[in-house]
């Protein structure tokens, strides 16, 4: 079986050995590299070309925000996760619409890291709970919110997709999101296709805080 190949990019030493330490648990997983900055991740991923990067939001030399503009537009096919210590970065909106599969925060326990990198291999974007209430958070306060719908975009959506979107902003994988709602998984993967067909977007978690910043969202 072809394994997933990994890059790591973080300035401490201790925890990138950490995390190599956790990959090196699952056989389907290769660390293909380590760099220690955001240009060295940059010039790692054009070499090695790993299906999932795992990158450090605060990084010297250059910083996790600009290594992941730089590595979408070299590698559009790259799934990025970025990693953080704080879950008040001004980061996270930026970094998703810059092309971020998702936003992990670090205290997260080994096995919720394997489970997010094979999520992302799969082409699903996910954020891990303390993110995604800090990503709604954050859009409430900047976009002010109204309860009219701004124009007939929204009308695009049938209220079931609406009530899924509001799932994915709560940070529900589509298992979770099936299991609420008491329908297949495979029926939240199509009404998420159908989601991101119908607003142009490239992910769920861009097509949920689209729809949460133009106030389809309202109770999340």
């Amino acid at each position: 079986m072809k394994k997933i190949k990994v890059l790591i990019a973080d300035d401490h030493y201790l925890f990138v050995r950490g995390i190599e330490s956790i990959l090196s648990e699952d056989d389907s997983l290769q660390v293909i590299g380590k760099a220690s900055n955001g240009e060295e991740a940059f010039e790692m991923a054009k070499q090695h070309l790993p299906d999932v990067v795992l990158l450090d939001v605060n990084m010297p030399v250059m910083d996790g925000l600009q290594a992941l503009k730089l590595i979408i537009a070299e590698l559009p096919d790259a799934k990025v996760l970025m990693l953080t210590m704080n879950d008040s970065d001004d980061y996270l909106i930026e970094a998703l619409k810059s092309g971020a599969k998702g936003f992990l925060h670090k205290n997260l326990m080994p096995n919720e890291l394997l489970t997010f990198i094979h999520m992302v291999n799969r082409g699903e974007s996910v954020i891990s709970g303390r993110m995604a209430g800090k990503i709604i958070e954050n859009l409430t306060r900047s976009a002010n919110l109204s309860t009219e719908i701004p124009d007939n975009k929204a009308d695009k959506l049938t209220r079931r997709e609406k009530e899924i979107l509001t799932h994915v902003m709560k940070g529900l994988t589509n298992r979770e999101i099936a299991g609420t709602l008491f329908i297949s998984e495979n029926t939240v993967k199509n009404h998420l296709r159908n989601i991101m067909e119908k607003l142009q977007m490239s992910n769920r978690i861009q097509a949920a805080t689209y729809a949460l910043q133009e106030g389809w969202l309202q109770e999340v």
